[in-house]
């Protein structure tokens, strides 16, 4: 188990990264309906199995994550976080304790897209995620 500093502790044992090793075929099921909505965020493969992280704008400290699954859109591959339940509001997403994106907009009873496939891996964008 580790933790990030931030109220919450994760333990990573190979089921996990089984997990995040297969391709995942199945339907994503999201409740959303009023102020409830959900976000999911487009990446590059070399993203596969990366933790990211989410906290409500101004909420730095109260995180959830989700790690990025691959996943088929249109008979291709897509690498994707898909995060549900998420309050009507703006969020920043995380990837090793560094501000990925911010201000991303959730609308209740929808689902948001961010879509970073087409960027550098982040390792490419080190320089330009610190604040």
């Amino acid at each position: 188990m580790h933790s990030h500093g931030h109220g919450h502790t994760h333990n990573h044992e190979t089921t996990e990264e089984n997990h995040a090793a297969r391709r995942h075929p199945e339907h994503v099921v999201l409740d959303i309906g009023d102020d409830i909505g959900a976000l999911i965020l487009h990446t590059r493969a070399e993203m596969l199995g990366v933790e990211v992280e989410i906290s409500a704008t101004g909420q730095d400290d109260r995180r959830s994550h989700k790690d990025v699954l691959e996943r088929e859109i249109n008979g291709r591959p897509a690498y994707t976080a898909v995060f549900d339940n998420l309050r009507q509001g703006t969020y920043t997403l995380w990837i090793d304790d560094v501000a990925y994106a911010r201000d991303v907009v959730v609308t209740g009873g929808a689902v948001s897209e961010l879509d970073r496939s087409i960027e550098p891996h982040r390792q490419d964008l080190e320089p330009l995620l610190r604040d």
